[in-house]
């Protein structure tokens, strides 16, 4: 009994470990095929705007709110001066700056609530989103399309994963994309960048 158990054992880690692979290659595979649907010209306007904006202000709930936190990292480092709407220590914003709205839904109440309070002071808005037709995407000034699915399309033929999991995958991956160019055209050292990173950790 104790060898069949530990046969048993063996082919339910091989099994699960087969799963694993084939759950790492379909995550990879669909973000590199949204990459090739993703019009990168659709991006230049977002990187004037975060270039020429007094200060940049970020916002998205749930687990696309983790993705902004790192953009908004990066954009610490670049030397911008940069905020996460939510924390204690974000500022009003006023005219002059620059909202980054990602919302997958694009309905997102509080979403829109906090686009609509941005455009009321003279600010501007950029929409990140998979709908283009959304109450956010026609507050903005310039939206970003992401082509996912959407949280209620789960195993639809835009993507096999749980909820908005693609959505929020890319947006972090989108990010990463504006602040390698943003940092190419700066052209600061990664050394006096990685002064600016936080050192009371």
């Amino acid at each position: 009994m104790k060898t069949e158990g530990i046969e048993m054992l063996h082919l339910d880690f091989q099994q699960l470990n087969w799963e694993l692979q084939l759950n790492l290659d379909l995550i990879l595979e669909e973000n590199l095929k949204l990459a090739k649907k993703i019009d990168t010209e659709n991006l230049v306007p977002l990187i004037n705007s975060i270039q020429h904006s007094e200060r940049i202000f970020l916002i998205a709930a749930g687990r696309s709110g983790f993705a902004l936190r790192g953009a908004a990292m990066r954009l610490m480092h670049l030397g911008l001066t940069v905020y996460f709407v939510g924390d204690t220590t974000t500022p009003a914003i006023k005219k002059g700056d620059l909202l980054i709205v990602g919302s997958g839904s694009g309905t997102t109440a509080s979403m829109v609530r906090a686009a609509e309070k941005a455009l009321s002071v003279g600010a501007k808005v950029i929409a990140i989103t998979t709908a283009p037709e959304s109450d956010l995407a026609k507050l903005a000034f310039h939206t970003v399309i992401i082509p996912a699915a959407g949280k209620q399309e789960s195993g639809s033929s835009k993507s096999k994963q749980y909820a908005g999991s693609l959505f929020e995958q890319f947006l972090f991956l989108l990010m990463d994309v504006v602040f390698q160019s943003l940092w190419k055209i700066d052209g600061t050292p990664a050394e006096v960048l990685w002064e600016r990173h936080a050192n009371l950790e």
